[in-house]
C-alpha cells in the first residue's frame, strides 16, 4: 500500500481540500479517494481554524469508507479530557480554565447548541489510535517512544487505544500513564535550568523545552530545542545536563510525527524520521503531505504542500 501523510489541520479545510486534490483524491459522493493510494492523517483536526466540523466530516467520511487512517493528536486528547468527568475529584479531566478553555473555544463554539452530535465527535476522537505500526512504517503524533508504548500495551492487554482507565490516569500529573500519554502525543520535555523561560506561540511563559529526542549531536538547550525557528533565539545556549534522549536507530522504519510547528522548506528530520506539520494554523504556515512508497530512507523530493487558505 502507498499512503498519502498529511500533517496538523487544525480547522482549516480548505486547505485540506486543497491538498488532497493536488495529490490526486477526488470527492466521489462527499468521500474523498484515490484509486491506489490511503491518507494518514496524524492528528490535530480541531482547535484554531475556523472550519472545525468541515475538517472533521471530511477526514471521518475518508477514514469510515476505508481511503485513509489516522492517529490520535493531542488536541483530540485534550478535547477528550476536556468533556470527561474525573473519576476521582470534581470537575473534568483537564479543568475549564480560562486558558484551557480559550486554546479550544473553536472547537466548542463549532458544537455549540449541538450537544448530541458534539458528544458524537468526542466518542469518534476515542476511537483514533495513538500510533499506528505498519511494519515498514510508523506514525505517531510526536514522539515514537518505544518504552513508553511498551508500556501502553502492557497495561492494556496490547491495545493501542485510549481506554477509558488510561485516560483518567493519564490526566493525572506524577503517574507514568501521563508522562507516556504526555511524550507520545506531546513530545519528551525537558526543564529549562532554574530562571530560563520562553513564550511559546500562544504568549504563555515555559520552562519546560521539548526537544529533538533522536539527536546524539544536540548537546545545549537551544540545539535541541524542537519547535518554531522563531522561538530558538529565546533558548539559552547552555549545556544540558541529563539524558534527553529517546532510543531511535537509523535502521528502524521510518517515522512521521505532527505537532511541532515547523517553519521553512519541508525536509526530513533525520534519514527515517519525518515531521508534516509546518504550521497552517498560523499565517504564512502550509498543510504538508508525503508521498510514502515503501521508501526506508526518507526522499525530500516526495514532500507536497499546499499554502494557508485564508477564510
Amino acid at each position: 500500500m502507498s499512503y498519502d501523510i498529511i500533517g496538523d489541520i487544525h480547522g482549516h479545510s480548505q486547505s485540506l481540500e486543497s491538498i488532497l486534490t493536488k495529490l490526486g483524491y477526488k470527492n466521489q459522493s462527499g468521500i474523498y479517494r484515490h484509486p491506489s493510494r490511503k491518507v494518514i492523517f496524524l492528528g490535530d483536526f480541531i482547535d484554531r481554524g475556523n472550519y472545525q466540523r468541515e475538517v472533521i466530516d471530511i477526514a471521518r467520511a475518508m477514514i469510515d469508507f476505508g481511503s485513509a487512517l489516522a492517529v490520535m493528536g493531542n488536541h483530540e486528547f485534550n478535547a477528550i479530557a476536556y468533556y470527561t468527568a474525573d473519576h476521582e475529584g470534581e470537575g473534568f479531566l483537564r479543568p475549564h480554565s480560562e486558558k484551557n478553555t480559550g486554546q479550544h473555544q473553536a472547537f466548542l463554539d463549532a458544537y455549540q447548541g449541538s450537544p448530541a452530535a458534539y458528544e458524537d465527535t468526542i466518542n469518534w476522537f476515542k476511537t483514533l489510535p495513538l500510533w499506528l505500526d505498519l511494519g515498514d512504517l510508523r506514525v505517531i503524533h510526536a514522539c515514537w517512544d518505544k518504552h513508553e508504548i511498551a508500556e501502553i500495551m502492557k497495561y492494556q492487554d496490547g491495545e493501542c487505544y485510549l481506554s477509558e482507565k488510561l485516560l483518567q490516569e493519564s490526566c493525572r500529573s506524577g503517574t507514568w500513564q501521563f508522562s507516556a500519554v504526555e511524550t507520545i502525543l506531546k513530545g519528551k520535555e525537558i526543564p529549562l535550568k532554574p530562571g530560563a523561560s520562553f513564550k511559546d506561540k500562544d504568549g504563555n511563559v515555559r520552562h519546560h523545552i521539548r526537544v529533538r529526542w533522536w539527536d546524539r549531536n544536540a548537546t545545549s538547550y537551544k540545539d535541541v530545542f524542537m519547535g518554531p525557528e522563531s522561538a530558538r533565539t529565546h533558548i539559552p545556549d547552555d549545556k544540558i545536563d541529563g539524558d534527553h534522549m529517546v532510543e531511535y536507530s537509523h535502521e528502524s522504519p521510518p517515522v512521521f510525527l505532527g505537532h511541532y510547528w515547523m517553519e521553512g522548506e519541508p525536509v526530513p528530520l533525520a534519514p527515517n524520521i519525518a515531521c508534516l506539520d509546518y504550521s497552517v494554523a498560523k499565517p504564512g504556515g502550509k498543510l504538508v503531505a508525503y508521498r510514502w512508497d515503501g521508501e526506508q530512507t526518507l526522499d525530500p523530493g516526495k514532500y507536497v504542500w499546499v499554502e494557508r487558505i485564508e477564510s
